[in-house]
């Protein structure tokens, strides 16, 4: 068990100490038929110096409805929402430092519950929950919460996957940036929404 704590703590500390770049992708993901249609044909590698870090394809169109009156929620998503896909050449991390396995997953909105058990994770409650993408076939689903924390945990982790998103600092898409001292976010622009998501970091919380 501690060796496996020093690991985790030694792979997530490498994945903070790199710099980001950004490079785009022309091809279409090789994803289920299911999905080929909803997704952009460009997609974005995020690239540390020991090579690439993820790809992601986000949806042609975000559906969207009215802003929330809460102030702590920030996009203006229903509970479900297929964002888009992403792909990890390699071991990846999320926002609670899980190790990620290699592969395909999909990206589903979700806000983390005012339950107490998420105090400090991020001043916003956005956030998208990862599925291995075999586990997820229909793209059009809209699972509520619960469903789609545990369509998460298929993930082989003990928690659901999980990155923030946000509204973006600057106005320059798609761009790769940092935030704070640890935190990388990929912003982009789909149709009229623009939003970041946070692809490299982990929650204090």
């Amino acid at each position: 068990m501690i060796k496996r704590l020093a690991f985790l703590l030694l792979f997530a500390f490498a994945g903070f100490c790199q710099d980001y770049k950004l490079e785009t992708i022309s091809s279409a993901p090789a994803v289920p038929a299911a999905y080929s249609s909803l997704l952009d044909a460009t997609g974005y590698r995020v690239v540390g110096s020991s090579g690439p870090w993820c790809e992601v394809w986000f949806r042609k169109s975000i559906p969207t409805g009215p802003k929330s009156s809460d102030e702590a929620i920030t996009l203006p998503l229903t509970q479900g929402e297929l964002i888009g896909v992403i792909r990890f050449p390699g071991q990846g991390a999320d926002r609670r430092g899980q190790v990620v396995k290699a592969g395909w997953y999909t990206l589903r909105y979700s806000l983390f519950p005012v339950d107490g058990a998420h105090q400090g994770v991020a001043p916003q409650r956005d956030f998208a929950l990862l599925t291995p993408i075999a586990s997820d076939p229909d793209p059009n689903a809209m699972p509520d919460f619960g469903a789609l924390v545990d369509m998460s945990r298929k993930s082989g982790t003990a928690h659901p996957v999980v990155f923030s998103l946000e509204t973006p600092a600057g106005s320059t898409f798609p761009a790769v940036a940092k935030e704070g001292e640890k935190d990388w976010t990929l912003s982009v622009k789909v149709g009229s929404l623009a939003f970041s998501i946070i692809l490299v970091g982990q929650a204090a919380g």
